[in-house]
């Protein structure tokens, strides 16, 4: 075992046993202060009729939620934030939020969401991969939009519940602060409402704060997600799985943020945590300031929070409206964000900045949503996308097809005039100027553009990237499936044999994989055919022809699916195109060469090679 897992296991051993003493502690405060040794008339809002046995509070969750920094007196203010006593509230059924879109479960453990299940609507009822957990927890429940305040949890206490409609459920207690002021008992009642529509993904999370709880110096709260968006990941910061990025919009430009718990005054417009296909987003109608979070918890791969700090208000009564999206990272919905199309009446808010392609191969982005768009109108006429990646390649082959005959041509030519760029090259070999002038004057005496045959090679490196992101990021194609059984996911990479409890040493694959062998078989062939004469003695032509696919085979071993369909089908059509186009330039040879004879007396130039026949001189 290595050394840093052992220390990483002594020290988590080390936390549990720490976490289950201050767990015992805590239970036992809590057991006193439920306790209803003082009576307070007619503040305890009315509570659903309790349907769980109070013993069930003592499973109540309590989150390692990312504690703000304080001042000393900011801290020695928000301790004497206490539970005024009063009747005990039961752990009450979860609160079920049900729409066509998706499903959310709220808890009256601290007025906490516990899960938001996203429903795919492409896919049918019962159908295992149709429902989709966007809320991750790991081995406590997870407790989303969970408030905090200094050493107060709200998560600790049961809140009691009204279920306003359908689609609205309030929450709410009775706090204390002794010491906000001399003539006040700084009793404070804490609500939490949350308001959906049926046919949004965005949401609204009211906090009212009526009371005593505002202390001049001291954040009023901090409102925090986490512990992390889902979906279910192996791991992340890899080209081909999941990732988690922190995003901050202010002033019209997007920031990309990081995970270390520094504080971000600015008030953004809006901030986000987004991975490859899902993202939540908070819009906080207030001033605040926030940050995010990747502090560690038990049970899950790596944390991802976002918490939003209220500053004090001075004021007896606060009551701040959050709207948050959690949902798919999809430019067709956010971008509703923009134009007012939503029933919020939200607009000019850039939401689609999240899905936005950063970094250098950004540039490619309107050629990927062409390419996209073209995919998503084929797939409406043949809904399996394997298929349609097939033919979206065929069109694309055909669109390319003049420069790719001219591209050929250029690469024949360029076989029959190497005779004389050898000699040339051999004549002047000591002074390169000389041959450079020697060489141009060349190519415009024989009218080539030496840069030709590789035109049609050099449009096809950025189609290549734009495939790659398309594949590798764009939601639409997330269990977009082409063979049941084999390739179910198009933007995942398939596999024939997955190793359970085995990785391939130094490359570490943990599947064998089908399409990597066929990409390479089809290249190897494609190179083959396409070789020109002359070139199976080239050492670097060699090297181009065998080498260069097998390391591509290791580059490409683990990319999506889609994209080596994509791939492969292009070698294979590019491999019936060439034998077309070849069989074309011996005809126009054959033809050439039977009218050389006539052209030779003509013009009275036998030697000029068949392949780039002279210009005609005029007749004075």
């Amino acid at each position: 075992m290595e050394k840093n897992t052992l220390l990483a296991i002594v020290l988590m051993t080390l936390v549990l046993i720490i976490s289950f003493i201050w767990q015992g502690q805590r239970f036992a405060q809590r057991q006193q202060l439920e306790e209803p040794a003082v009576e307070i008339q007619d503040i305890t809002p009315t509570t659903n009729e309790a349907t769980t046995d109070t013993s069930n509070q003592a499973s109540v969750s309590q989150n390692d939620q990312t504690q703000i920094a304080q001042t000393p007196e900011q801290t020695a203010a928000s301790e004497t934030v206490q539970q005024v006593p009063q009747d005990v509230i039961e752990l009450q059924p979860p609160q079920i939020i049900e729409t066509e879109l998706y499903r959310a479960v709220l808890t009256n453990a601290g007025g906490n969401m516990t899960s938001f299940i996203w429903k795919d609507q492409r896919k049918k009822d019962g159908d295992p991969d149709r429902y989709v957990e966007l809320i991750l927890s790991g081995d406590k429940e997870a407790n989303a939009f969970l408030i905090t305040s200094g050493d107060l949890d709200t998560g600790n206490y049961n809140f009691n519940v009204n279920r306003l409609s359908e689609y609205s459920v309030e929450f709410s207690r009775y706090f204390s602060v002794p010491s906000a002021s001399q003539d006040s008992d700084g009793r404070f009642l804490l609500t939490k409402r949350y308001d959906f529509k049926p046919n949004e993904f965005m949401f609204e999370l009211t906090v009212i704060i009526d009371g005593g709880f505002h202390v001049q110096g001291i954040d009023t709260y901090t409102l925090s997600f986490g512990p992390q968006i889902g979906p279910v990941f192996e791991r992340l910061d890899t080209h081909y799985e999941d990732y988690r990025r922190y995003i901050t919009f202010t002033n019209g430009k997007r920031r990309d943020e990081k995970a270390n718990e520094q504080l971000i005054d600015y008030n953004p417009t809006w901030s986000a945590i987004t991975g490859k296909y899902f993202t939540f987003i908070a819009i906080p109608l207030t001033q605040y300031t926030m940050n995010f979070s990747d502090k560690d918890e038990p049970g899950i791969p790596a944390a991802s929070r976002l918490n939003i700090i209220r500053p004090a208000s001075g004021i007896s009564k606060v009551e701040d409206t959050f709207r948050f999206y959690l949902g798919p990272k999809t430019q067709e919905i956010l971008v509703n964000y923009n134009t007012g199309r939503n029933e919020f009446g939200i607009r000019d808010m850039n939401l689609v900045e999240v899905t936005n392609t950063r970094g250098f191969f950004g540039i490619f982005s309107p050629l990927e949503k062409g390419l996209k768009w073209l995919l998503l109108g084929i797939n409406r006429v043949v809904p399996n996308y394997g298929i349609s990646i097939i033919l979206l390649t065929l069109l694309i082959k055909i669109l390319f097809f003049p420069l790719t005959k001219k591209g050929s041509e250029a690469t024949q030519r360029m076989q029959a005039l190497a005779p004389k760029i050898k000699e040339i090259q051999d004549k002047h070999k000591g002074n390169p100027q000389k041959l450079q002038a020697e060489m141009a004057n060349f190519y415009k005496q024989e009218g080539y553009n030496p840069i030709s045959g590789c035109l049609p090679m050099l449009l096809q490196i950025p189609i290549f990237i734009a495939m790659f992101s398309l594949f590798n990021n764009h939601f639409d194609l997330r269990g977009a499936g082409f063979i049941p059984g084999w390739i179910p996911d198009l933007s995942i990479p398939e596999y024939i044999v997955q190793f359970e409890y085995f990785r391939v040493p130094i490359l570490g694959w943990t599947a064998l994989r089908a399409l990597p062998f066929i990409y390479v078989a089809s290249q190897l062939l494609y190179g083959k055919v396409t070789q020109m004469p002359g070139q199976q003695s080239n050492a670097q032509m060699k090297m181009m022809l065998y080498i260069m696919p097998i390391v591509f085979f290791f580059v490409l071993y683990n990319v999506p699916s889609g994209l080596l369909i994509y791939w492969i089908s292009s070698n294979v059509l590019t491999l019936v195109q060439q034998i077309l186009i070849n069989r074309y330039i011996i005809a126009k040879r054959a033809a050439l060469a039977q009218a050389e004879p006539a052209a030779d007396v003509f013009n009275k130039k036998p030697d000029r090679p068949v392949i780039a026949p002279g210009k005609k001189k005029k007749r004075k």
